[in-house]
């Protein structure tokens, strides 16, 4: 029996809040509840009254004390305002508790997934336990919510009727997998008890069921099982509309921005609470975070996945540290989380590998004097967590892991990090509650990743907030003043929203779960609700992804209703832009021009001169600053790893050629004098025949050479070996007819180190040639569109690569071409011609250039086209924002 008194000599409806128009609506429904417990003759303290969900509860305790302001008293007994589960809890608590079995279902993902896994099991379906463990969960949650409303001596029975035409339009061989995961999940949950069976035999003189947006079925079903003992009230909303204003956003930052500032407009009017409308995650989180920054209190009810707190990434990035073939990008993302690890010691380290270009921490070159130091910690630590072991022994050495790496007490301490360690059980001793599952470390990652995903966190809730974020759904009965409803486009606002998970319609008929049409009603009345609080904004976005994204239907209804009334634009509801402006003063960003003569250059590459010549800010920035990006260690493979594996393999096969003289082609046949050009052209066909089939064995084993030599994987070879033939045979029959001509391989890949003035010019040279005569011809691989090779030798002056490399070698008889070898075309050769003149004109710019820069000559940016839409150093230009 609960009974409130006046004991402090304050009046009862001091507890009453300011007045609000749901007050009204409150009003009516304590005074339909107090005519329903006079009528009947039931004293208060012997009534529940059940509400749609727990915040109504506090709620409707101060209606009930209004009510009894209202009348006269200065103390009054108070029905039990209850939800199902609050109801059950307490009867089930002075009851010893619920004590479930083994295999019922808990509505907890830590144990409620290994339970999944082991039904599928039983049932055959062991080999795709990984892909429909998480599903049969989903299936058996929706199906949950029914199931306890059934009573349960006859939750049996009603499972195996169900059973009978669970199958009905699913007899075809590809849905068999989606009809397995059905009948288990309907076993699952007709055959476990739950929490709210004890609400079956509760005693209750008179039930009352406060009516939401949608009914609750254990509701309903308590509701049959007292007969008339059970009533239902409903909580209407208010009589009149409120004041709405729209807001047509143009895209998701600016319907964020506008939503913010809608909420602050209203605090300025002094409208508390706010209710802001969480109907799209994302875009709630970014217009927390806005009213965060300007000091609003909020009380966030939805909370957010609990795999996306900081904790649980801090845990997942150990765990994907762990496997034996772990990148070196994954164990140094844990390694820079982990505070028992110097960081001077794991920049030196970072600085190593990526130096090195090691990508798996198995290729750790563990003697270096950079990565001993780390690598000697990290080892032990790691493979003490690769070998399988029970689930319980799982959780303790990962505690064990985290309390070594220092990361135990900072998520300890954190509210979410103490989440985590609840939902996953640990804590010391909360392991043992868990099966002895045996499993693999890919086993355990999957289930900590599960488990993860399926847990919300909500932050602790201040004791008063400005603003409430909360569902659509649970906006019933609430004391807004203000209601902030973003994300109404047709998307996230849908008139008939889709049903979750993967029942076909037949089947959600059949098993008494929500239909399409159930859900549109129930989200008719939310939204019909929310327009009758005192002031709404509605907010949507226009466009999204480039696409045309149009308002929801709801607000389509609005807009139609107004345009047929004479408003075609709805102009009445269009509200201005609520952001207020402010000034700004003028900073326009001016262009750089840096001078480098303080930064001497000594040593000068291809690539670095070309940079000077493209650019003259970007010479300055990335050759003479040294400023580089660093790029990940573990990255999808593109058109340039596979210019660097075909760079490697065809040294590999030339330098094999030449130890094998019997495979080199015979120079007995030459093209005559006067026929086409032997790069390429129809002379090839003059080229002598040679052993095809060792060569090919020979340059496929290079390849394989090439590949163990970068550290490709066999799958992450499998683009290149797709298209490896044709360039294959391309580039042999390139090479029968360019070694008709009397060309022998010299040196391919090999450095060149060549002074000029106060500088080096250095560089690696793909491939020098001896032709008969003597000369030699330096030659370059290129795997990009024959186009663009063309393109480089159309205007000699402008391409820097052959004339660069022709510099490093000191010969006038010089020769040099690009060998393009074409995906889809043949390989062919592009002679630059005249490279001793283009040599030593570059040669006289590099002088040139270099004296200008050490006179302190400017190097403004001036780069254009493509070579600014790649620059790592756009950003330090920063082009983008010129004035």
């Amino acid at each position: 029996m609960t009974l409130i008194a006046n004991t402090d000599k304050t009046p009862i409806s001091s507890a009453v809040q300011a007045f609000h128009p749901g007050d009204e609506c409150w009003a009516q429904v304590m005074a339909q509840l107090a005519a329903v417990l006079r009528d009947r003759g039931v004293h208060p303290s012997l009534a529940v009254v059940l509400v749609p969900y727990a915040q109504l509860m506090q709620q409707a305790k101060l209606a009930w004390s209004a009510h009894a302001a209202r009348a006269g008293a200065t103390a009054a007994f108070v029905p039990r305002f209850e939800t199902t589960m609050n109801w059950a809890t307490s009867l089930g608590a002075g009851e010893g508790g619920f004590a479930p079995s083994a295999d019922d279902i808990r509505l907890d993902a830590a144990i409620d997934v290994l339970t999944a896994a082991a039904l599928l099991e039983r049932a055959g379906l062991g080999a795709q336990q990984g892909t429909l463990a998480g599903r049969l969960v989903e299936s058996a949650w929706s199906l949950a919510r029914v199931a306890s409303a059934q009573a349960p001596e006859q939750r049996l029975a009603w499972g195996a009727r169900l059973a009978a035409q669970l199958g009905v339009g699913m007899e075809s061989p590809a849905l068999a997998l989606e009809l397995a995961v059905a009948r288990i999940a309907l076993v699952w949950a007709s055959t476990s008890a739950y929490p709210s069976d004890v609400l079956f035999t509760a005693p209750a003189d008179l039930l009352v069921v406060l009516e939401g947006f949608q009914s609750e079925p254990l509701a309903e079903a308590l509701k049959a099982c007292l007969g008339e003992r059970a009533v239902s009230l409903r909580l209407d909303a208010p009589a009149l509309p409120g004041a709405l204003s729209l807001h047509a956003a143009q895209d998701a930052e600016d319907e964020a921005h506008r939503a913010a500032a809608c909420v602050m407009a209203q605090l300025a009017q002094g409208r508390t609470p706010v209710a802001l409308i969480a109907q799209d995650r994302v875009l709630t989180r970014r217009i927390r975070a806005m009213l965060a920054e300007r000091g609003v209190v909020l009380r966030d009810e939805t909370g957010w996945k609990l795999s996306t707190t900081r904790a649980a990434a801090t845990l997942m990035s150990l765990l994907r540290a762990l496997p034996w073939d772990a990148s070196a990008d994954a164990v140094l993302d844990w390694l820079k989380n982990a505070p028992a690890f110097e960081a001077e010691n794991v920049t030196r380290l970072e600085i190593e590998l990526r130096k090195i270009g090691v990508r798996f921490w198995r290729a750790l070159p563990a003697e270096s004097p950079g990565i001993q130091p780390v690598a000697a910690l990290v080892q032990p630590l790691r493979e003490g967590l690769q070998k399988p072991r029970p689930l319980p022994n799982w959780l303790r050495d990962l505690r064990a892991a985290l309390q070594a790496a220092g990361q135990w007490h900072p998520m300890a301490a954190d509210a979410a990090g103490a989440a985590v360690c609840e939902a996953l059980r640990l804590d010391e001793g909360s392991e043992l509650v868990l099966p002895a599952v045996r499993m693999s470390l890919p086993d355990f990652t999957a289930w900590i990743n599960q488990t993860l995903e399926a847990v919300s966190f909500s932050p602790v809730h201040p004791a008063q907030a400005q603003v409430v974020i909360l569902p659509l759904s649970q906006l019933l009965g609430r004391p807004m003043q203000v209601v902030v409803l973003p994300g109404c486009d047709e998307v996230r606002l849908a008139v008939s929203p889709e049903p979750p998970g993967m029942w076909t319609p037949a089947q959600r008929e059949l098993l008494g779960l929500p239909s399409r049409e159930e859900l549109s009603a129930a989200q008719r009345s939310a939204w019909q609700y929310a327009l009758h609080m005192p002031h709404i904004d509605v907010l949507w976005r226009t466009s999204e992804a480039g696409e045309r994204l149009m308002p929801s239907g709801f607000v389509q209804e609005i807009l139609l209703r107004h345009a047929k009334a004479g408003d075609e634009t709805g102009t009445e509801y269009s509200a201005p832009d609520p952001r207020v402006k402010r000034e700004l003063a003028v900073l326009p960003t001016l262009h750089p021009i840096p001078t480098g003569e303080a930064l001497p250059v000594t040593r000068l590459s291809a690539s670095a001169y070309e940079d000077l010549r493209r650019c003259p800010y970007r010479f300055f920035a990335l050759r003479q600053l040294k400023l580089q990006e660093s790029d990940e260690l573990e990255s999808e493979l593109g058109k340039r790893d596979f210019g660097n594996w075909l760079h490697t393999l065809l040294n590999h096969f030339h330098e094999a050629l030449k130890k094998a003289p019997t495979l080199v082609a015979s120079r007995t046949t030459l093209p005559p004098e006067g026929a086409d050009s032997p790069w390429g052209g129809p002379a090839a066909n003059h080229a002598s025949a040679t052993d095809i089939p060792a060569r090919l064995a020979m340059i496929n084993i290079a390849a394989g050479q090439a590949a163990i030599e970068l550290g490709l994987t066999d799958s992450e070879f499998l683009p290149f070996a797709a298209i490896w033939p044709r360039v294959r045979d391309g580039y042999l029959e390139w090479l029968t007819a360019h070694e008709a001509t009397g060309a022998q391989f010299v040196e391919g890949e090999v450095w060149k180190d060549m002074p000029l003035g106060d500088i080096s010019l250095i560089g690696k040279i793909d491939r020098i040639d001896q032709m008969p005569d003597g000369s030699r011809i330096v030659m370059d691989y290129k795997t990009e569109a024959s186009g663009t090779t063309r393109e480089r030798i159309k205007d000699g002056q402008e391409d820097t690569q052959l004339a660069f490399y022709a510099a490093l070698l000191a010969d006038d008889t010089l020769a040099a071409a690009y060998i393009n070898l074409g995906e889809k075309e043949p390989t062919r050769t592009y002679e630059q011609t005249d490279i001793v003149h283009l040599r030593d004109e570059l040669i006289g710019g590099i002088l040139s250039d270099m004296s200008r820069i050490a006179r302190a000559a400017p190097l403004p940016a001036l780069g254009e086209g493509k070579a600014c839409e790649y620059c790592s150093a756009r950003g330090l230009c920063r082009k983008d924002f010129w004035a």
